[in-house]
């Protein structure tokens, strides 16, 4: 008896070890950000996206976090395959690549992160060029690239737009070396305070509700419904807003869809501000699961179409593994999916393509074996 007493008595200790440590780790480390306060709450609690103490999405969104599903999943992911490449990635950071005609040019960095430059303005989409897509090194890891991404190459950065503050699109380490080189941040409702947490000068945060939109030397900046949830600590699940966004030049116009499930919103933002030169969306780290935060490739396609958009380049693939599902298989089934002729850009990581020509066609994954 004496035994279980001590026991149950070191066990208790033991837990409550634990969680103090994981409490404190979560309070003071930097990377968790900050949740809104003062006035920014103020703005956060009136907006109609907020009710009962969170944002909500416009229609019922299920998000099953029950400790079945995520045993469940936990056990996909250990029999899953070909989940990562095995080798490392190609990648072309010509810092001298040629210019042409066009005047949106996109170069993409693996996931979500992109640099658009629109009408003579460089803008840096969910710059998460980390190596981590975890708020600890040991998880989520990029995969290999035969060369590093070079930061030294994001000069004279005009804005950078966050669509949601989870650690795969909002990177603690990268908004650090970027912020000396930008100009703006614009954010959805409440994201402004992990960036002020981090160094960012609040007179350079533009913090947006749905539907709002800022301008600044030609550009306009438009926050628009998307369908998912944030939040990166213990305590903060959707203390903050997520977005999609238009960003509108004088002649040319792009979509940038962040994360997000497939819903009614695609077509009353094509409605409202189509037709898109570009339309970049979230094709990668989906599952049956997760379907009403998360495109399947089939509804990328259709998500496309709604938005009554040019060309379409998938992001959300070729850097993480965060889902089960073969790296490669998102962009595979997206050109199956692809029954109307659209064009689909997939270029190479860190080349510059020029939107609205017939470059960057080539699936260059499917060269890798070669390698």
């Amino acid at each position: 008896m004496n035994f279980l007493k001590g026991f149950f008595k070191y066990t208790l200790l033991l837990i409550i070890f634990v969680g103090a440590t994981i409490f404190i780790f979560v309070s003071t480390s930097p990377q968790f950000g900050r949740a809104p306060e003062g006035e920014r709450l103020a703005r956060v609690e009136a907006s109609p996206q907020y009710q009962d103490g969170t944002f909500v999405n416009a229609i019922h969104t299920s998000m099953d976090m029950s400790v079945d599903s995520i045993v469940s999943t936990l056990k996909e992911f250990i029999g899953a395959e070909n989940t990562r490449p095995d080798q490392p990635l190609p990648v072309d950071f010509s810092k001298n690549t040629p210019d042409t005609d066009s005047l949106v040019h996109v170069t993409w960095f693996g996931h979500s992160a992109v640099l658009l430059e629109i009408e003579g303005k460089r803008i840096l989409l969910d710059p998460m060029l980390g190596p981590s897509a975890s708020p600890v090194p040991f998880f989520a890891k990029r995969f290999a690239y035969r060369e590093p991404i070079d930061f030294s190459q994001f000069v004279n950065i005009d804005a950078v737009v966050i669509s949601h503050d989870h650690y795969d699109h909002l990177d603690y380490g990268s908004i650090q070396k970027l912020n000396p080189n930008v100009g703006h941040f614009y954010v959805p409702l409440g994201v402004g305070g992990h960036l002020e947490r981090w160094g960012v000068d609040s007179a350079k945060i533009t913090e947006l509700d749905w539907w709002e939109s800022a301008s600044a030397e030609g550009i306009t900046f438009t926050a628009t419904p998307q369908r998912h949830f944030s939040g990166r600590g213990l305590t903060d699940r959707n203390s903050t807003l997520w977005a999609s966004w238009v960003v509108e030049g004088l002649t040319h116009k792009v979509y940038f869809s962040g994360d997000g499930g497939y819903g009614p919103h695609f077509k009353q933002i094509g409605q409202r501000f189509g037709p898109f030169d570009l339309a970049m969306i979230e094709c990668g780290q989906y599952n049956v699961k997760w379907k009403d935060i998360h495109l399947m490739p089939e509804q990328t396609m259709q998500a496309f179409l709604d938005l009554e958009a040019k060309v379409l380049m998938p992001i959300h693939w070729g850097a993480f593994n965060l889902a089960v599902h073969p790296w490669t298989e998102s962009v595979e089934r997206l050109n199956r999916a692809n029954k109307s002729g659209a064009f689909i850009a997939t270029p190479g990581i860190g080349a510059r393509y020029p939107v609205g020509t017939r470059e960057s066609t080539s699936k260059w994954w499917e060269s890798l074996a070669e390698f």
